[in-house]
């Protein structure tokens, strides 16, 4: 398939996409099992703030191609916020661990990496 090919964008997206599902999900169960259900809950409450973001910066690429459906990058920006706040709500009253969803944030970067590596062995 051509770098240069729509599809092989969209494969890439859900390749990431998939993989910071699975971070996500096994982080959470590794880092509950290591500091505790809180801290999991934590990891996850951060992976998931991480997900949105990625789909976020998705769309906001998405609105400056030329030929693409034009969306407004303030919604997104509105959302994230939004998202970042009630995450934080929810860590400061249920008293989780800050650092453990500081490091669940870390998730779609990690996906990423990851998809790079895939590309770097498997591209012909």
């Amino acid at each position: 398939m051509q770098v240069n090919d729509p599809a092989f964008y969209d494969q890439v997206i859900r390749r990431i996409t998939r993989i910071i599902l699975v971070l996500g999900v096994a982080g959470a169960i590794g880092v509950a099992a290591a500091k505790g259900l809180k801290s999991g809950l934590a990891f996850l409450i951060g992976s998931a703030i991480s997900y949105t973001s990625f789909h976020g910066w998705r769309r906001l690429v998405d609105v400056l191609v030329p030929t693409a459906k034009k969306r407004t990058p303030t919604f997104f920006v509105f959302r994230l916020v939004a998202l970042v706040a009630i995450a934080y709500a929810i860590i400061k009253i249920l008293g989780l661990s800050i650092a453990a969803a500081a490091l669940g944030l870390l998730v779609s970067g990690a996906a990423v990496v990851l998809e790079l590596v895939y590309e770097l062995i498997y591209a012909s």
